[in-house]
């Protein structure tokens, strides 16, 4: 079996995806958002901050534990790149907790977040999280003896042999190292590899606002593992998609919404962790826009830092610190609620269509139909 590892911000694997980098999305579509994006309408417009992916796939047909097929991956989020330590003051917010992000406790506690965050699997959570811990000891990267990363899942094993641990440290490794600035691949990579939402092919998606407050321009930037949501539930731009492209009769799906999604909002508004909890906690409204209710079964969580206030954390002095005003937030709030909902969408309009297994085929959103919907119910752009 041939594992590929993809490891770099646009997609370099001819096998998983040959056109992603020509691939439109969504507001390419024609599907209107409000808010100003960013240059690169992604979360890599925060300056500095670094995406990394290792994309596993192989094998296909009958599932065969331990051996494939394998549809899965590992996304790193590195908030002021891989060669810098300095921690970012952070939040963090569970909308319904089936599911895990770990090292949130310590987040909570310190206002801090020493690291990057990683979003893989549900099963492979313990290997990235050690991974991650060895990557710093061995790059010397520790700011203290201990070290708590933060790694999150959603579960692919719908399409991936997610009991086969095909996720090894050298994925993580890989994802660390090739993470770069830049323009983000979305859809099936990464982490995103092998997740479904609103019952079509989903998985990797990013968005970014500018926000003006008061004399200054800050970008708030979100990237989303999504992986949730019954077909019937799917809204883009407030058109009821879902409904008119509903699951083929021949295919039945679950009754109960049994997905999650992890949303990552960054931005270099100088915030404290108080408010980065609140930051955090405005990504709900974003996922409410695209129709998700977030059921008993669902893992919804959400983390908020920022890349202001650089040297926070120094244990040798008594640090000055800038904070926005709470009365300065709210196109903060805005921003952030908008560029989680372009960030599903393109996840969506991403991805491709994907068999994994014992051959399930699981169908990317159409984009022709897509279009349509959003004409019928006069909300298409152009």
């Amino acid at each position: 079996m041939r594992l590929l590892v993809c490891s770099v911000s646009l997609l370099v694997c001819a096998a998983v995806a040959s056109s992603q980098t020509t691939r439109p999305r969504a507001r390419d579509l024609g599907v209107p958002f409000e808010g100003t994006p960013g240059p690169l309408n992604a979360i890599t417009d925060v300056t500095g901050l670094e995406v990394g992916f290792s994309t596993l796939i192989a094998g296909e047909g009958k599932l065969q534990v331990g051996k494939g097929p394998v549809r899965t991956g590992v996304t790193a989020i590195l908030p002021r790149g891989k060669t810098n330590g300095d921690p970012v003051m952070a939040g963090w917010f569970s909308l319904n907790g089936n599911g895990e992000m770990t090292g949130t406790t310590w987040v909570e506690e310190s206002g801090f977040l020493e690291g990057g965050v990683f979003i893989t699997n549900t099963h492979s959570v313990g290997t990235v999280r050690d991974a991650a811990i060895e990557w710093t000891v061995t790059k010397g990267a520790t700011p203290q003896p201990w070290s708590l990363p933060v790694v999150a899942e959603t579960w692919d094993g719908t399409l991936n042999d997610i009991n086969g641990f095909h996720v090894k440290p050298a994925h993580v490794f890989a994802a660390i190292d090739g993470a770069r600035g830049g323009a983000v691949a979305e859809g099936n990579v990464g982490g995103g590899t092998g997740m479904i939402c609103y019952q079509f092919k989903c998985g990797t998606g990013t968005s970014s606002r500018r926000v003006s407050v008061n004399d200054a321009t800050y970008t708030v930037g979100v990237l989303v593992q999504a992986n949730h949501g019954l077909r019937s539930q799917l809204l883009v731009a407030g058109a009821p998609v879902g409904a008119e492209i509903p699951l083929p009769s021949s295919r039945r799906g679950p009754a109960d919404e049994l997905g999650s999604i992890i949303i990552v909002v960054a931005t270099d508004a100088p915030l404290l962790p108080h408010q980065l909890q609140r930051i955090a906690r405005r990504a709900s409204l974003g996922l409410a826009r695209t129709g998700a209710t977030s059921g008993n079964g669902s893992g919804d969580i959400f983390i908020a830092f920022s890349t202001g206030n650089p040297g926070a954390a120094s244990a040798q002095r008594t640090v000055q610190l800038q904070m926005l005003p709470n009365e300065g937030m709210n196109g903060l709030f805005n921003a952030t609620v908008y560029a989680t909902e372009e960030a599903i969408v393109n996840a969506l309009v991403a991805a491709e269509t994907m068999a994994g297994a014992d051959g399930r085929a699981i169908d990317a959103l159409p984009h022709d139909r897509l279009r349509a919907v959003l004409k019928q119910y006069g909300r298409l752009a152009r």
